[in-house]
Order: structure tokens, then C-alpha cells, then sequence
């Protein structure tokens, strides 16, 4: 069974454009990097051990550097993926992360179908989840404007 505590990773590009990744049991759900946390890790571990999982991006050997945004988000658990966790359970708590890379890059799929490197406006309409979004929209609002330099 699942924790029902997870992260979520936000990379995205210096020029302004976000990875998003199409679920493999969802073709229309649309994500940034997510998942559990393990019984004991912390939720910078779980960050790095997903980014690596999910994309081949390897933050420690790479010396990039993830930013922990300091927040936690509690929402509901979709019902197709509530059998995954513990009977009773129907919400989610997520610790939310970005990292910045140099330049987009080539992604190693391993739980997804397909990905995209996307300006943000378009990052942000094609993410299936709000918390999701509204990470999206935060950084392309650092990006000088509503959605960033790149659309």
C-alpha cells in the first residue's frame, strides 16, 4: 500500500518552459514528476529517488540543485487510485519542489507514455492537477509576466 504522502517536482528550463508527462494508466492525465514517499525517507529524498525514476535525470551527480518550496498541499485522492492506499484513506498530503536545469533535455521514460518540454501557458493548460498548475503559474510569474517569456 501507498503513504499517502508524496512530492512534486516542477523542472523546468531557464528560457521558460516546463516538462510535463502523460501517465501511462491515464492518457489524459497530464503531470510534472510525483510519487510516494518510501517508510523512511524525507521528502527531498523521495524528490531526488522520482526525478531519477521518472526522467533519468540524476540531480547528486549532476550537482543540480532542488529548491524545496517549503510547502505542504493536502487534496483529495483521485478514486481510480484510491486502491492503491490503505482503506479509509482519501486524501494526499504533497511536498512541492522545482528544479532548474540549463536547457531541456532528453527525457529516459520509465512510468510515462510520452513527455513534453512546454512554455509555461501551455504547461499550465495541459496539467491535470491544480496543485500542479499553481506551481506552474508561480514560476511563470517569476519569469516577468503572466506566463513567462516563452509562449
Amino acid at each position: 500500500m501507498k503513504r499517502p504522502e508524496s512530492v512534486l517536482v516542477v523542472i523546468y528550463t531557464m528560457d521558460g518552459r516546463a516538462l510535463m508527462l502523460r501517465r501511462l494508466d491515464d492518457a489524459a492525465f497530464w503531470q510534472s514528476v510525483t510519487g510516494s514517499l518510501e517508510h523512511g525517507e524525507i521528502p527531498a529524498q523521495t524528490a531526488v529517488r522520482e526525478v531519477l525514476e521518472e526522467t533519468g535525470i540524476d540531480i547528486i551527480a549532476q550537482d543540480l540543485t532542488l529548491h524545496d518550496l517549503a510547502r505542504q498541499v493536502r487534496y483529495d485522492i483521485r478514486p481510480l487510485w484510491r486502491k492503491r492506499y490503505p482503506d479509509g484513506v482519501t486524501t494526499n498530503l504533497e511536498h512541492q519542489f522545482t528544479l532548474a536545469l540549463p536547457d531541456s533535455c532528453e527525457i529516459q521514460l520509465s512510468e510515462h507514455s510520452e513527455y513534453q518540454w512546454l512554455p509555461f501557458k501551455q504547461a499550465i493548460a495541459l496539467a491535470s492537477a491544480t496543485t500542479n498548475r499553481q506551481v506552474l503559474l508561480e514560476l511563470s510569474q517569476s519569469f516577468g509576466g503572466c506566463y513567462g517569456r516563452s509562449q
